[in-house]
């Protein structure tokens, strides 16, 4: 893994052949790019029917599947960022410390309007 030619950008460079091509035909990228837009729809959807699955033994199947469709995401994009498809940028860490107080005051607040609410 290296820092490409722009500044904060990591990315690793693309394997010869792994150009995008022009042609009607599916590349390998356009193949992943496929696997992984179906894992992220079906996650989706598993976490729906996990959700709602009112058998005790489909809930426990639904769930099992969710999760190895969450891993099967997680290695195409693993295996997409090895093969250079995908770039990731670096963030200043003043930016993130500035976005993770934010947060955490926005949490603050509505758990602490929140149990207001209740106990009125």
């Amino acid at each position: 893994m290296q820092q490409s030619n722009q500044k904060n950008v990591i990315q690793n460079p693309q394997t010869p052949g792994q150009t995008q091509n022009s042609s009607p035909e599916m590349s390998d990228r356009d193949r992943l790019n496929d696997c992984l837009s179906s894992c992220k729809w079906m996650t989706d959807n598993l976490n729906i029917m996990a959700r709602e699955a009112s058998h005790r033994a489909l809930h426990q199947d639904v769930l099992t599947i969710l999760q190895e469709t969450h891993q099967s995401a997680r290695d195409t994009f693993n295996l997409m960022f090895e093969l250079g498809h995908y770039k990731l940028e670096i963030e200043d860490a003043q930016k993130i410390q500035q976005a993770q107080q934010q947060f955490q005051n926005y949490a603050q607040t509505q758990f602490t309007n929140a149990g207001q609410g209740m106990m009125q």
